[in-house]
């Protein structure tokens, strides 16, 4: 009888964003931490939850948005489609650049890699220029250094020109 070896699946820490500005908000972020952590990977860290207004897009409702982070085996396109199926069940339908949504889910870092293709763009490559990402990463991970940029997300902060308002809430 052969012998099976016990290979150990490689994990890689993945920071996300979360973000919803229709319905409940709130249950909305919970919901999609909950189906990450069930299906994507188990949450490591995160960050509490904000208010933030909106960006790009000004004209409609604020955003509830957290940043987690997750230990995933899944490969970086295995993750992106997954996060994508994860916000379709979740009622997103994506029909305008930065308008209204239910739940958006960007991944921010896949570990240290820099990955650029057609759908993929990790560092997620406006990292540096959002107030509403920058203060929660300060929160759960401030000496991270972005691999492209080579600064510290407390350096990052300090640089961006973001002055939109970002409320931590007070929800447990």
């Amino acid at each position: 009888m052969a012998q099976q070896i016990y290979t150990p699946k490689k994990y890689i820490n993945v920071y996300l964003c979360l973000g919803s500005n229709e319905g409940n908000r709130l249950v909305n972020i919970r919901a999609a931490a909950e189906l990450i952590h069930k299906n994507v990977g188990k949450i490591a860290r995160k960050s509490h939850i904000y208010e933030t207004e909106p960006w790009g897009e000004k004209k409609q409702d604020t955003f509830y948005n957290q940043v987690i982070m997750i230990n995933t085996s899944l490969e970086a396109n295995e993750l992106l489609t997954a996060l994508n199926n994860l916000e379709r069940e979740m009622g997103r339908e994506r029909k305008e650049k930065w308008g209204p949504r239910i739940i958006d889910i960007d991944i921010l870092f896949y570990g240290r890699r820099i990955l650029r293709t057609k759908d993929l763009n990790i560092p997620h490559a406006e990292i540096a220029n959002r107030a509403f990402v920058l203060i929660p990463m300060l929160e759960i991970a401030p000496e991270l250094e972005h691999p492209a940029l080579k600064k510290r997300m407390d350096e990052l902060y300090m640089e961006c020109d973001d002055d939109s308002e970002v409320v931590k809430l007070d929800v447990s």
